[in-house]
């Protein structure tokens, strides 16, 4: 009978110990916005030049994004370089997710919008490497914890435009 309560009393204990278990195994985090960091070394001398640039054309073309829902947002950063190596300029530009990242058809029809042609756009960016370096790229996620909101991307425009 001691046998039988025992077995009993463990047989609850462990029915109750996965119970309490099973919130530990999901994860503490969503996966989040994704942003593209891009490391800019502008030559000396040239910084209003790069910032016509992104005051004009560049601006532009992220707002157009933005509008149609491929980006969250972009930004513009001032960096202060320890070593001849390192960017003076940091942009960012914010994904809803890995997947916005695979709209390049669309990505490369508003940068002919904006530029003219994809042509025009890249004759524009090899202007621009004689004052301007890429030093390099980096794509980070954002881990949301649970329990806070993920940022939602905007919904699309309408296909024909707003309703009049």
């Amino acid at each position: 009978m001691f046998r039988s309560i025992a077995a009993a009393s463990l047989l609850v204990g462990c029915s109750l110990g996965s119970a309490v278990a099973a919130p530990t195994d999901e994860n503490p985090y969503k996966q989040g916005p994704v942003t593209d960091v891009g490391f800019i070394r502008v030559k000396y001398g040239h910084m209003l030049d790069y910032l016509r640039y992104l005051n004009g054309p560049y601006r532009l073309e992220q707002e157009a994004l933005k509008k149609a829902g491929i980006i969250l947002d972009y930004h513009i950063y001032a960096a202060t370089p320890h070593n001849p190596s390192d960017p003076n300029v940091i942009l960012t530009v914010t994904y809803p997710n890995y997947a916005a990242l695979d709209r390049g058809d669309d990505i490369d029809a508003i940068t002919a919008k904006v530029e003219g042609s994809l042509k025009t756009a890249d004759k524009a960016a090899s202007e621009r490497n004689s004052y301007r370096e890429v030093i390099g790229s980096e794509l980070i996620q954002e881990l949301v914890p649970r329990g806070q909101n993920v940022p939602m991307p905007p919904p699309p425009p309408p296909p024909n435009g707003p309703n009049k």
